[in-house]
């Protein structure tokens, strides 16, 4: 039956997220302090698939930019030895060419394979994402209910306080008009003595010494 539950919030949560823009959480402060140590456990898994993915994205990029910066560097002796060798034949300059030109296709060929590693990348990233979102509202749903639970127990035990305390000061006050009474009978008769016959440790109208 908790199962089912789960099913149903999970598939809720999911029409609830259809066509809103889910930032990458585990790039987001924000979504670090949602979560309780024990929620972080809940999700461990699917944020550590995350960050798996978008460290393999910066890492194809990376290389690719490398990539295009290598090509760059190479067309462009092979655009200078071009020029030189039209003034003077130079075998040396031939061969460089050459070695460059296979540089070039190994660098295309390169190129290629992480662009073609690259392209999925944004895909998988975005399910896990999203999966993590769903998670971390699973979680936020325990979190809020299981709180509004104590705030609810806290909210009566703070209203029989009230009622408790509104007593003992109603019995304070009658106590101490009823002290009130005795000492001003008992020192009309005594006066000031009375303090000693009673061993008397306050005066009714100044409380505790």
């Amino acid at each position: 039956m908790k199962g089912k539950r789960e099913d149903g919030r999970q598939e809720f949560f999911a029409k609830a997220l259809e066509g809103k823009k889910i930032p990458i959480l585990t790039l987001d402060n924000k979504w670090y302090q949602l979560l309780t140590e024990e929620g972080r456990q809940e999700v461990s898994s699917l944020e550590q698939q995350l960050n798996t993915l978008l460290k393999q994205q910066g890492r194809l990029n990376n290389e690719i930019r490398d990539i295009k910066r290598l090509k760059k560097k190479l067309m462009g002796e092979i655009v200078s030895m071009m020029d030189e060798a039209g003034l003077e034949a130079d075998s040396d300059s031939a061969a460089k060419t050459e070695q460059n030109r296979k540089k070039l296709e190994e660098c295309n060929q390169l190129l290629e394979s992480r662009q073609d590693e690259l392209l999925d990348l944004p895909k998988q990233i975005d399910g896990t994402n999203f999966r993590l979102m769903l998670a971390t509202m699973d979680c936020c749903y325990g979190t809020m209910k299981e709180n509004a639970e104590s705030i609810r127990e806290t909210e009566e035990w703070v209203s029989e306080i009230r009622v408790e305390l509104k007593k003992r000061l109603i019995r304070k006050q009658e106590m101490e008009q009823r002290n009130h009474a005795i000492y001003s009978y008992m020192h009309d008769v005594f006066g000031a003595e009375v303090i000693d016959i009673f061993d008397l440790q306050y005066h009714p109208d100044q409380g505790e010494e």
